[in-house]
């Protein structure tokens, strides 16, 4: 009796897990006899084919095996939760937008993936997040497409209606979009370095996330937020991107702090209608234009930051006035000669950026022919003299005497 009572438990338990020793060309072969649980560990080379994960497994590639789709399709796709792929090199997805081909695809049933250690190069899309909960994408080196137009490309990952995606300290280049995210929410994107992209990070209809850490380098624009609520911009750092640092298109109700926009050729930040936002703490530096602001965008708070060496330290047209500052904190300007008399350290004047030949200068870009006239600069004096004069805008009342300062770590700049 007790010998079959043991033998009853003994069946009852689960099996133990099992490694897979796999040679290339029986990667499919062996993953269609392996259990939920095991781990396949593939040996140095190449496998030439397409991979199906439908079930909870680990493949690891020990950074020796390349795993090439030929050309057609996406590489790895995942429909199993649970599922972990590491030490891999991923090449060869097929080249369809329309099916969305990916190195590594993770479907709706893959709650719970892990996509760690890989290196993906060449593929359409790197990875694509499509419908997968709570996945993870970490550690990656992602290298897109460089055989067409930018906007022809893929994104190096894509976040589609995947609740909880985390992605973070990837390497991407090339692409389109470092990352892209649409119609999705609670996401997490930090630690990342994106280079040579139109977006470093793209989110549309995407609520409730953060973009945290992260580092853009010369893309076209750094961090794009549209049409989403809630979303957290800290602590990233833009260098040299081309057309915006930080843009809010119809985003409301975020907070971007922390933030360091450097060298910009156009704008370091663009709100296009985008309300009751907080900008904190964040430092616009080098750029044609320091903040542009546009279309309704009011209600936000703007307070702590610093604006230095702006060819225009901000862009806005108004007939009314917004106070650029909150509980008596405004903001650092640069070509602010200022003065502070009881060392408190915010200016004894208000600040106002801008005047009625900024005014007519953007609505009538011919009139900078009249710049260097007398009439122009008497016309400039007086409103300096005279405040009321003055056609609406910016005001800074309570403007800073010392700008925050955010270093740029040297390995971000040096590391290849």
């Amino acid at each position: 009796m007790m010998l079959l009572r043991a033998l009853l438990i003994l069946l009852a338990l689960p099996a133990a897990a099992a490694e897979w020793d796999v040679a290339p060309g029986a990667l499919s072969e062996t993953l269609a006899r392996a259990e939920a649980g095991d781990t396949l560990l593939l040996r140095p080379g190449t496998y030439r084919e397409t991979v199906a994960v439908d079930r909870a497994v680990t493949i690891e590639g020990g950074g020796k095996a390349v795993i090439d789709g030929g050309g057609k399709g996406t590489v790895i796709t995942v429909t199993a939760p649970d599922v972990t792929l590491s030490g891999l090199t991923v090449i060869g997805s097929g080249a369809s937008h329309e099916t969305l081909d990916s190195g590594i695809k993770l479907t709706k049933g893959a709650t719970g993936a892990v996509v760690r250690g890989n290196v993906l190069k060449g593929n359409l899309h790197g990875v694509d997040v499509h419908g997968a909960r709570d996945a993870l994408v970490a550690g990656n080196l992602i290298e897109g497409r460089q055989d067409r137009h930018m906007n022809a490309r893929g994104n190096g990952v894509y976040v589609w209606n995947a609740p909880g995606a985390v992605v973070e300290r990837n390497d991407i280049r090339w692409g389109r979009d470092g990352i892209f995210v649409n119609t999705s929410k609670r996401n997490i994107f930090r630690d990342n370095r994106f280079r040579e992209l139109r977006f470093a990070v793209h989110y549309m209809y995407a609520n409730f996330s953060e973009v945290t850490g992260n580092l853009s380098i010369g893309n076209d624009l750094g961090y794009a937020v549209m049409f989403s609520r809630r979303v957290k911009v800290a602590d990233n750092i833009s260098i040299g991107d081309r057309e915006h640092g930080v843009m809010l298109n119809y985003a409301n109700d975020g907070i971007v702090t922390g933030n360091l926009v450097r060298g910009v050729k156009d704008r370091c930040a663009f709100l296009y209608n985008a309300n009751k936002n907080t900008f904190s703490g964040n430092r616009f530096e080098g750029c044609e234009i320091g903040i542009h602001f546009t279309a309704g965008s009011e209600g936000n708070t703007i307070t702590g930051n610093a604006f230095i060496g702006n060819r225009t330290q901000v862009k806005y047209v108004s007939t009314r006035w917004v106070e650029w500052s909150d509980e008596g904190r405004g903001n650092y300007w640069s070509d602010f000669a200022a003065y502070d008399v009881n060392g408190d350290g915010i200016a004894d004047t208000p600040y106002r950026p801008n005047d009625s030949m900024d005014h007519v200068l953007w609505t009538q870009p011919s009139a900078k022919l009249l710049l260097g006239s007398p009439a122009v600069q008497l016309v400039r004096w007086s409103q300096s003299a005279f405040p009321a004069l003055l056609p609406g805008g910016v005001v800074d009342s309570h403007a800073l005497m010392r700008p925050v300062e955010i270093p740029v770590p040297e390995w971000e700049m040096n590391h290849d």
